[in-house]
C-alpha cells in the first residue's frame, strides 16, 4: 500500500475515533473492529462493520453520517479486535476474516457476504429504506431492507407462528409478540448463515407492506352490483339486518361498536344455549358474499383473523375452517390465484359468539421479491443485523447463542412430566393430584398452580386465599416429600388496590394508561389492572423481592411467567396494546413492543441466581424473544385451541421456535380451549376429543418438555382415560418410556448447554441435501437419533412419512429396517405414534422411574442401531446445581463401528460429586436382516460392567 495511503488511512480512522462519523464520500476507514463505509450515494449515508468473530459480522446501515445506537437488548456479545483484513478492490471494500469475507459497494454502501469457499451466501438486494417516524413526539426511524432476491434457499426460524408454515420462503411473517406467536428476529437459511434482525419493535419479515383489508384492497361487489359485502345479520334462523359493508371489519374491541343494533342478542356460546334468566337464547350468525375483482394477476395472499367459528368459500370451495375460543382470535392464512379483471365469488360465514373476525390481504409480489428475504421495522434507528455463519445448521445457532448468550441447563426434573389444569382451586385438590399419581405408579415430577389462587380482589398480592389454601408451605413440603416439584403461576399484572402495587408505582415502574382509561379484567364483577414497567431497573428489583418473599421463602421450585407479551388488556388494536404498554423506562412502548418477555425474564432469573446461587433456576414464559435462552426460560405455545388442525399446527411452530436458537419449547397437551362440544364431554364427539388428547399427549412426550395442560375438562391421566382402557394404556405407556428415554434426553439437554445443540431438531438441519425434506412440517427429529411423525387425523391409523436420504431408518416399535429417501405409508396404530430411529444410533435408555433421578445407578441399556458407523456421548451430573458451569459433570463417549460391528465405550471424561464409580451396561444390537420388536425387558446380547476406563464389545 503506497505511503500516502497509508498516511491518509490513518487520518481518516483518527477522525473516525474522534467524531463516531466516516468524513469522505465514496470511502472507507478502518476501525478497531471493522470499517465504516461512506457511500457515495443511496439511502445509507454511513455503513459500519463490526467483526464479532470469524464468522459473525454486525452491520449497521444510518440514514445519517453518526454510526451511534442505543445498546441492544437482545446482543449481550462485544466486537472484538480480531484479526482480520481490508481490502479494496474496483469500488469496493472487502473485509475478510478467517472463515468470511464482506464486500461493500463504496457507490451504494450494499453489503455482500461470503463464506470460505468464495460462495455468495447472503447479499442486500437494494439500499435500506428510511422513513421518519414521530412516536410519542420522539423521533424515530421506520426501516427496511431486502436481501437475496430471487432465492431458492431454505429459511427457518423467526420464532413460533400458527399457520402451518415450515420453510419461510415465500411466506410473510409478522414478528409482533401475541399470547400464541413468540417474535424472535432471528433467520436461519440452508446456505448455513443465520440473520439476526437487531429491532425491538413489530417487524415484518417477507413483504414490508402491511396486510390492509379486502375490500379497501381488492374491489368488491355485494348483491345488485352494490360496492361492498353483502352482509347478512341472522338470530336464529331469523334474518335480523342486511346491509352493504366495504371491508369484513370486527377485528379488535372498538370495532364491536359497528355491530347492527337489530341483530344485537345475548349470547353464551355458538350453538347456543341459556341466558341468565333461563330463557333460550338465539344463536347469531353472519354471512359475508362478494364478488372480489383482483387489479394484478397472481398468488394473492389473505389472512382471516377470527374466533368463533369461521368458514371461508372461494367459488363454491371451501378454503378455511376454524374454530378458535371467542377471547383468543388469530390469523389463519390462505393463498389465492387470481387473474387481473376476473372476480372471484367469496363467502364468509361466521357464527360470532361475541368474538371478532376481519378479512385482510395483500397484493402478489413479482416472483423475485416473494422469494427473497426481507425485514421490516416500524421503529427504529437504524438498519442494524448480524450476519451469522457456520459450517452447518447447527454452527449457525452456536454463533447466535455467541451473540445473544449461552442456553443455560435446566434442572434435571424440568425433562420429567408435568400435570397442570386451568385450575386447581384448593391445596387439597391439587395435593391430591399428586398422591393419585403416586398411587396409580404414574410417573410425575411437576405439580403446575395456574392463576387465581390468591383471593378475588388481590391479583399481583402474590399471596393465597387462606380460605382455600390455609397452609401453602406445607403444601409444597408435602410435595416435596412425593418427590415432585411446584411451579406456581406469576403474573406482570396488579391491581393497584394492594401493597406491591403501591411499592412499584411508588418507583415509577408501573405503566398507568390502563388505568387511565377504567379497563376492568374479566375476573368476577371486573377489576381495574396494569403492568409493571421490567425496562426500570428498580422495577425488576422490586418485582422479583415481592416474589422471594412472599413465593420463594415457601418453597416455590419454578416460575410460570404468564401473559408475558405483555397482554394488558386482550383484544385492544396493536396501536392501543403499545400505547398502553409505556412508556417504559427506556421509550415508548411501541420501540420495544417485542422484548417485554426477555427484560421481564432476565429480572426474575437474576433474582433467582442470587437467592439460590447453586439452584438451576426455571421459567416458563408464555412468550419470548431472542437472547431468552440465557435467561434459565422456556417457552410454551400459548393458549391453543384443542382442535386437530392446533396440534398439526404447534409441530411447525415448535420446530421453527428451536430453530431460532431457544431449545427449551413446549405446549399444552390437549390444547388449551375447547369447544362445547368437548367440554360437555357429549356422547357423539366424547371419543374424538380423548383420541385428539391421546394423540397430543403421543406428540408431548416427544416434545422437549413434557407437559399437559389446559381448561374443562379435567387433564389428569386418570380423569380424561378411562381405567384400562386403550387410551390410558397408551398414556400410561408414553409417559413411562419419557423416563426410561431419560438417559438420552438429560444428554440433548446438556448438550444444549455445551455443545449450542437443539432437541427438537428440523429434518433440513441434518438433511439439508434433501429438498424433500424442508418443506415438511409434520414430521421432526427429537435429537439426531429419532424422526417422530405424530399422528394429527381423526380416526387415522396409518399416515406417510418420509424417511430422509442418506441412510436406513429402524420403525422403533417393530424393528423393521426401512431405506431412507422415499415416503412410506407407517403404521399409527390407536396407541402409537410413528417413531423410527436412525442407522448408526447408540441410544441409550434407563429404568421405569416414577420420578427423574429415582434410580440413579440403575443399568443402562444401549440399542445399536446397525447399518451406518455412530457416536454418542453420554452425559452425567448431579442434575440441580449450577457446578455444571465449573465442569463438574461426566462424559463416556461412544463408537459403533458397522464393518466389524463393535462398539467401543471410551474412558470416562471429567467427574462430579456423587458420581457412581461403576456401571452396568446391557448392550442390545438391531440389525436389518434381523428385526426385534421393542422389549424393555429381554435378555440383553450383552452385559459389561463400566468402571471408567475403555471397554469394546463385539457383535455377535
Amino acid at each position: 500500500m503506497p505511503t500516502t495511503m497509508i498516511s491518509r488511512l490513518t487520518l481518516a480512522i483518527a477522525l473516525v475515533a474522534a467524531s463516531g462519523e466516516a468524513q469522505a464520500a465514496g470511502r472507507y476507514v478502518k476501525t478497531a473492529d471493522g470499517i465504516v463505509v461512506t457511500p457515495d450515494r443511496g439511502s445509507a449515508k454511513a455503513v459500519r462493520l463490526q467483526v464479532y468473530g470469524d464468522e459473525i459480522v454486525r452491520v449497521t446501515e444510518m440514514p445519517t453520517a453518526d454510526t451511534k445506537v442505543p445498546a441492544s437488548l437482545m446482543v449481550v456479545a462485544a466486537p472484538v479486535a480480531r484479526a482480520y483484513a481490508v481490502t479494496e478492490r474496483a469500488g469496493h471494500v472487502i473485509l475478510t476474516t478467517a472463515r468470511l469475507s464482506a464486500d461493500v459497494d463504496l457507490s451504494d454502501g450494499k453489503v455482500t457476504f461470503r463464506d470460505e469457499t468464495g460462495r455468495v451466501t447472503l447479499a442486500e438486494s437494494g439500499t435500506p429504506g428510511f422513513a421518519p417516524v414521530k412516536v410519542e413526539g420522539r423521533d424515530y426511524t421506520a426501516v427496511r431492507q431486502q436481501f437475496n432476491r430471487g432465492t431458492d434457499e431454505g429459511l427457518y426460524g423467526l420464532g413460533q407462528h400458527q399457520n402451518g408454515q415450515m420453510n419461510y420462503n415465500g411466506e410473510d411473517v409478522e414478528l409482533a409478540q401475541h399470547n400464541m406467536d413468540v417474535a424472535v428476529p432471528f433467520l436461519v437459511s440452508t446456505r448455513n448463515y443465520g440473520l439476526l434482525w437487531d429491532n425491538n419493535s413489530i417487524t415484518r419479515v417477507g413483504n414490508p407492506k402491511p396486510y390492509g383489508f379486502v375490500g379497501d384492497e381488492l374491489k368488491v361487489t355485494g348483491a345488485n352490483g352494490q360496492p361492498g359485502f353483502t352482509a347478512q345479520y341472522y338470530l336464529g334462523d331469523k334474518l335480523a339486518v342486511t346491509r352493504q359493508e366495504p371491508t369484513i371489519d370486527y377485528q379488535y374491541i372498538e370495532d364491536q361498536a359497528k355491530w347492527p343494533a337489530a341483530a344485537k342478542a345475548q349470547t353464551v356460546a355458538a350453538t347456543g344455549g341459556q341466558n341468565t334468566a333461563g330463557n333460550a337464547v338465539q344463536t347469531q350468525r353472519v354471512i359475508w358474499t362478494g364478488d372480489v375483482t383482483a387489479d394484478k394477476t397472481g398468488i394473492h395472499k389473505f389472512r382471516l383473523y377470527s374466533s368463533s367459528y369461521a368458514k371461508v368459500f372461494v367459488d363454491g370451495k371451501e378454503v378455511l375452517e376454524r374454530w378458535r375460543q371467542n377471547w383468543n382470535p388469530w390469523y389463519h392464512n390462505f393463498d389465492l390465484p387470481m387473474t387481473a379483471g376476473k372476480t372471484a365469488k367469496v363467502r364468509v360465514e361466521w357464527e360470532p359468539n361475541a368474538g371478532y373476525i376481519a378479512l385482510l390481504h395483500n397484493d402478489p409480489r413479482p416472483e423475485a421479491d416473494l422469494h427473497s428475504i426481507g425485514f421490516a421495522s416500524d421503529v427504529g434507528h437504524a438498519v442494524d443485523y448480524y450476519y451469522v455463519g457456520g459450517k452447518d445448521m447447527d454452527g449457525v445457532i452456536s454463533g447466535y447463542r455467541t451473540l445473544t448468550g449461552k442456553a443455560v441447563m435446566m434442572p434435571s426434573w424440568a425433562y420429567g412430566f408435568w400435570q397442570s389444569r386451568q385450575r386447581y382451586n384448593t391445596q387439597a385438590e391439587l395435593l391430591d393430584v399428586v398422591k393419585q399419581y403416586r398411587t396409580r405408579k404414574l410417573p410425575l415430577d411437576n405439580i403446575v398452580l395456574d392463576w387465581f389462587y390468591w383471593r378475588e380482589d388481590d391479583w399481583g398480592s402474590h399471596k393465597f386465599d387462606p380460605a382455600r389454601w390455609p397452609d401453602p408451605k406445607g403444601m409444597i413440603e408435602a410435595i416435596h416429600d412425593l418427590n415432585a416439584h411446584f411451579m406456581i403461576s406469576v403474573w406482570p399484572k396488579f391491581y393497584p388496590t394492594t401493597d406491591n402495587y403501591k411499592e412499584l408505582a411508588k418507583a415509577g415502574a408501573v405503566y398507568t394508561r390502563n388505568l387511565e382509561a377504567h379497563e376492568k379484567d374479566w375476573v368476577g364483577k371486573g377489576y381495574e389492572n396494569t403492568d409493571y414497567d421490567p425496562y426500570n431497573p428498580a422495577g425488576r428489583a422490586i418485582y422479583w423481592r415481592q416474589m422471594k418473599e412472599r413465593l420463594a421463602d415457601i418453597g416455590v421450585d419454578a416460575w410460570w411467567m404468564d401473559a408475558t407479551e405483555p397482554d394488558i388488556h386482550s383484544n385492544l388494536s396493536v396501536e392501543q396494546r403499545a400505547y398502553r404498554m409505556g412508556p417504559t423506562a427506556m421509550g415508548p412502548g411501541a420501540a420495544f413492543f417485542n422484548s417485554f418477555p426477555l427484560v421481564h425474564a432476565e429480572g426474575v432469573y437474576k433474582g433467582w441466581r442470587q437467592y439460590k446461587p447453586d439452584t438451576r433456576p426455571f421459567i416458563l414464559t408464555r412468550s419470548g424473544f431472542g437472547g431468552m435462552q440465557r435467561a434459565g426460560a422456556a417457552i410454551w405455545s400459548g393458549d391453543v385451541a384443542s382442535r386437530w388442525d392446533d396440534l398439526k399446527d404447534q409441530i411447525s411452530a415448535g420446530v421453527n421456535f428451536s430453530m431460532s436458537g431457544i431449545p427449551n419449547w413446549t405446549h399444552d397437551i390437549g390444547g388449551f380451549a375447547l369447544e362445547d362440544r368437548y367440554t360437555k364431554q357429549e356422547p357423539a364427539h366424547l371419543a374424538e376429543w380423548r383420541e385428539l388428547n391421546l394423540r397430543w399427549f403421543q406428540f408431548g412426550a416427544f416434545s422437549p418438555l413434557f407437559r399437559s395442560h389446559g381448561e374443562t375438562p379435567k387433564r389428569e391421566i386418570y380423569e380424561i382415560a378411562p381405567a384400562g382402557s386403550a387410551m390410558y394404556r397408551s398414556m400410561e405407556w408414553y409417559d413411562t418410556l419419557r423416563y426410561r428415554l431419560m438417559p438420552y434426553i438429560y444428554t440433548l439437554a446438556a448438550d444444549t448447554y455445551a455443545k449450542d445443540g437443539s432437541i427438537m431438531r428440523g429434518m433440513v438441519m441434518d438433511f439439508p441435501a434433501d429438498r424433500n425434506v424442508w418443506n415438511i412440517n409434520d414430521q421432526y427429529l427429537f435429537g439426531r437419533a429419532f424422526l417422530v411423525a405424530p399422528v394429527t387425523t381423526f380416526k387415522a391409523r396409518s399416515r406417510p412419512v418420509y424417511l430422509p436420504a442418506g441412510t436406513a431408518w429402524y420403525d422403533y416399535y417393530t424393528g423393521r429396517m426401512e431405506q431412507g429417501g422415499r415416503t412410506i405409508n407407517a403404521d399409527a396404530a390407536y396407541e402409537r405414534m410413528p417413531l423410527f430411529v436412525r442407522a448408526g444410533s447408540i441410544l441409550p435408555t434407563g429404568p421405569a422411574m416414577q420420578y427423574v433421578g429415582e434410580k440413579p445407578n440403575a443399568p443402562v441399556t444401549l440399542t445399536v442401531y446397525a447399518g451406518a458407523d455412530g457416536q454418542y456421548s453420554l452425559y452425567e451430573d448431579d442434575g440441580t446445581t449450577e457446578q455444571y458451569r465449573t465442569g463438574a459433570s461426566a462424559r463416556i463417549p461412544m463408537r459403533y463401528d458397522d464393518v466389524t460391528g463393535t462398539l467401543t465405550i471410551g474412558a470416562r471424561e471429567g467427574r462430579y460429586p456423587g458420581m457412581a464409580a461403576a456401571r452396568v451396561f446391557n448392550i442390545r444390537w438391531m440389525t436389518g436382516a434381523r428385526p426385534r420388536a421393542l422389549d424393555f425387558d429381554a435378555k440383553p446380547d450383552a452385559t459389561v460392567t463400566y468402571t471408567g476406563t475403555q471397554l469394546v464389545v463385539k457383535r455377535r
